[in-house]
């Protein structure tokens, strides 16, 4: 599988920057690991299922890492636009950045208004999921995606490392 399969999906939003390793068969190799490379460009829900689709063989269970502390990993509704609208309006009402009066106590700010908060929104939401494979199909359901939630309000490049094991 070439980097080249991994084109920019410009309706979602999202570039894959980079795709790391190369899967092997499953009768070649077990457990297989990449990382994926998405570029943000700011706050915001980034599917990323097609790709994690292409990597995927076999039987087994998939974990996905995001491997920093300002962005997080879920699986939601792919199907109504809306619902990511509302899943980023809520939780920029529910930690507003800190330049809002009701932030003033934290000290935090080192990169700007929007990095403490950032930091807050990704302790309550996973940084890892695990979804089961059958088959080579990932048993996501109808209407399931997989996402990175950008909490930052600049473009950043996050790495997300996945994990196949039989």
């Amino acid at each position: 599988m070439s980097a080249a399969k991994f084109l920019e999906l410009s309706n979602f939003g999202l570039k894959l920057m980079r795709y790391h390793g190369d899967p092997q068969t499953p009768s070649q190799h077990w457990p297989m690991q990449t990382t994926f490379e998405i570029a943000t460009n700011g706050q915001g829900l980034y599917e990323f299922t097609p790709h994690v689709r292409t990597f995927v063989q076999g039987t087994g269970l998939l974990t996905l890492f995001v491997r920093h502390t300002s962005c997080s990993l879920l699986i939601q509704e792919n199907a109504d636009p809306e619902v990511k609208t509302d899943l980023r309006n809520y939780f920029a009402r529910l930690v507003p950045p800190t330049t809002d009066p009701s932030m003033k106590y934290l000290t935090h700010t080192y990169e700007g208004p929007d990095d403490m908060p950032a930091h807050i929104k990704a302790a309550m939401m996973p940084v890892s999921l695990s979804i089961p494979v059958t088959d080579g199909t990932l048993t996501l359901g109808t209407w399931q995606g997989i996402y990175l939630f950008e909490h930052r309000d600049r473009p950043h490049r996050r790495s997300v490392v996945v994990h196949l094991s039989s």
